[in-house]
């Protein structure tokens, strides 16, 4: 084993003494001039093409793609940029609106986040007359790790900073061979560690936006296109046929399942209830049909085994979750007060399907489990209707009753409510 930085080992195999040195300093001049000939240089937050770059931009592009694909984030960018062209508009706009324009993209605390970062931004602004200049600065941010700090700094601000997110880590676990675990903290320092030496001191921002592209385009999760890579001839991966053994990362253990009826509640009128979720948790401060979460007895599900849904098995009872513990874990406290208002009425949502798990039911995974919601309905007469609504409203929690149309124009809605209104 031949250090390359510091805490920071690759096995070279029996390439020369100087193979180190002299590789290393050509990955950015080769990484640069194939960026400058190949890469994309037209996407809207990119500011290495520009001598007054906005950190402001590159600070909401960074926290868009965040485990999320170019070509999905580009009309969510384009409307946020549209709606909130300053951070300052980002800062004062209301949180349904900020949830409504974020609706749909996936891990939802990014978007709380995002709308509290740019108050904290504002208050940094008024009070130095500019964005925070320093990587320390930007950690301070709510939701800003190091890389996202790092490609602020460099890409957003034109200083020196440095990047280590998942295409650069793919990238340069190919290139050295590196077999720690990525999900390990030892690996975590050595990438670092690399990413460091790999940068260089000037154009950092351009170099970030180069290896990137790399990432994205070339250097990708399954049939990386080599023979156009410009790191080919010293990729140790490459070298040993060993490409998409690289990143190495534990093997996830299987995700559980949960599954929950999405009730639509509905008025005389046709409208449905909504409910605000909790600032917390799953969609959080989303709007959502109440949800009831389902029990499986002896730890089997009801309901035939689908194609589509092949984790389940064995016809066998399903009861709504009703004990204490359940309740605190499972349900909001909008659900709770449902709930028990429904049973005190003894009214019951129907299943709009008769097996639980067919093709009415939504499979929305999440990081920890997959959830399978389906839709049952129930429909309140007047009085029934300002009974419920009443006693919402009397715990503080925020409600509308809107048809399927006006929520998903007006709300914001997490997209498996959208499909389960489609």
């Amino acid at each position: 084993m031949t250090k390359i930085a510091a805490n920071s080992e690759i096995n070279l195999e029996d390439k020369p003494s100087n193979y180190i040195e002299t590789e290393l300093n050509s990955f950015a001049p080769r990484l640069l001039d194939w960026f400058a000939e190949n890469g994309r240089h037209d996407l809207p937050w990119q500011q290495h093409q520009t001598d007054t770059p906005n950190p402001y931009i590159v600070w909401l592009s960074e926290v868009m793609l965040q485990q999320t694909q170019v070509t999905t984030v580009l009309p969510y960018f384009a409307r946020f940029m549209e709606s909130f062209p300053t951070v300052q508009d980002l800062a004062t706009a209301e949180w349904d609106t900020v949830a409504e324009h974020w609706a749909g993209l996936g891990y939802y605390a990014r978007a709380r986040n995002l709308h509290k970062g740019a108050k904290q931004l504002v208050e940094v602004i008024d009070k130095t007359g500019e964005f925070p200049q320093t990587l320390a600065g930007w950690e301070a941010i709510s939701g800003v790790g190091p890389s996202t700090a790092g490609a602020i700094m460099a890409m957003g601000l034109h200083h020196y900073g440095v990047i280590c997110d998942g295409n650069v880590k793919r990238v340069i676990t190919r290139w050295a061979a590196i077999d720690g675990d990525i999900t390990k903290s030892a690996t975590t320092k050595d990438l670092w560690a690399l990413a460091e030496r790999l940068t260089p001191r000037e154009n950092s921002g351009l170099f970030a936006q180069a290896i990137m592209d790399m990432g994205a385009t070339l250097c990708t999760r399954s049939k990386p296109a080599c023979l156009l890579c410009p790191l080919k001839d010293d990729c140790l991966a490459h070298a040993q046929g060993r490409e998409t053994d690289y990143p190495v990362k534990a093997k996830k253990q299987p995700k559980p399942s949960k599954f929950s009826n999405a009730l639509l509640i509905k008025n005389s009128d046709g409208n449905i209830l909504w409910l605000q979720r909790p600032d917390n948790g799953i969609w959080g401060g989303l709007w959502s049909l109440p949800l009831q979460f389902v029990e499986k007895i002896d730890g089997k599900i009801s309901g035939k085994t689908t194609a589509k849904n092949s984790e389940a098995s064995e016809d066998t009872p399903l009861k709504v979750a009703s004990n204490e513990k359940i309740y605190e874990t499972e349900f909001t406290t909008a659900e709770q007060i449902i709930n028990e208002w429904l049973d005190k009425h003894k009214l019951a949502a129907k299943a709009v399907s008769k097996n639980l798990l067919d093709d009415t039911s939504i499979k929305h995974s999440l990081t920890h489990f997959h959830w399978y919601l389906t839709p049952h309905s129930v429909t309140l007469n007047a009085k029934q209707t300002a009974e419920i609504t009443e006693a919402l409203q009397a715990a503080e929690i925020n409600i509308h009753w809107l048809n399927a149309d006006d929520a998903q124009a007006t709300l914001g809605l997490p997209r498996a409510m959208v499909k389960i209104l489609e």
